[in-house]
């Protein structure tokens, strides 16, 4: 190789000057970067493909976990229709007037004393004051005695008791209307829905379905109070069902005979976790 030509030539110029360039050697060193990069490449592109399809296999398996939630009311003991009104009774007859009050006179034994001692009510009737009035025990004006036999009133006096207030305290086990929840069973499965689902994670990692029965007691203004779980106590998935319904709105209040009554309301979520 020309001396002048050093500078500017390659290091593999340099080794294979005067050598055999088509034997190979030359050729595989001068591409060797080429197919490095290429080699790097074709690698990269096979590991992204690897870790995608990875990564869409995991929420393909996670897309085959069906999550059913039901959310059941209570059921109802069934109440007879009532039977169509009668016509109501004719009115009483109208009360006959009292009978006319009639002139008694007190009899009054005869009694000696002397006469500062004789008190006014007990003075004596004259015979003729006594002749067309009625000897009783008390004395009372009125009309002549006519054949009307009239027993003596007498005022004993007293208090007429009020009738028993009833007890607004009271909780009903059993009522003609049942509690509900505000919208009716559409919302109330909503809202319960909602609240599983936020949970979703831990109750699957749990791995506990089935049926939770929740009890508390409604008052007459649908304000929720002693609410507990009588099935699943200690779940999470009882826990989500109180905490729901503690947190929640008011509820509709029962009724019974016609008025708002404080009484107990049992609700059951079923929580159902399909097989793959």
């Amino acid at each position: 190789m020309d001396v002048s030509k050093i500078p500017s030539a390659s290091l593999l110029d340099i080794i294979f000057d005067g050598r055999n360039k088509n034997y190979g050697a030359y050729e595989l060193r001068t591409k060797y970067r080429k197919r490095l990069t290429v080699a790097l490449a074709i690698t990269a592109s096979v590991a992204a493909l690897f870790i995608l399809v990875s990564v869409l296999g995991i929420k393909i398996e996670g897309t085959k976990k069906a999550v059913v939630i039901q959310a059941k009311d209570v059921e109802l003991t069934s109440i007879q229709e009532e039977k169509p009104m009668e016509p109501p009774p004719p009115p009483p007859p109208p009360k006959p007037p009292d009978p006319p009050k009639i002139e008694m006179a007190k009899f009054t034994p005869p009694k000696v004393v002397k006469d500062e001692e004789v008190k006014p009510e007990e003075e004596m009737k004259e015979v003729e004051e006594l002749k067309e009035a009625t000897i009783s025990t008390i004395n009372q004006e009125g009309v002549k005695d006519l054949g009307i036999v009239a027993p003596p009133v007498e005022d004993k006096g007293g208090v007429v008791e009020a009738p028993v207030k009833d007890d607004e305290d009271k909780v009903f086990q059993k009522v003609e209307i049942e509690a509900k929840f505000p919208g009716g069973d559409k919302a109330w499965a909503k809202y319960i829905s909602r609240e599983i689902n936020r949970y979703i994670d831990e109750l699957q990692d749990a791995g506990k379905a089935g049926t939770c029965v929740v009890q508390f007691i409604v008052d007459r203004e649908g304000n929720i109070s002693d609410v507990e779980a009588l099935t699943m106590k200690g779940t999470k998935l009882a826990e989500i069902c109180v905490n729901a319904i503690r947190k929640g709105p008011k509820w509709t209040p029962a009724e019974q005979n016609g008025r708002k009554v404080k009484a107990y309301r049992k609700q059951p979520v079923t929580f159902q976790i399909a097989d793959n």
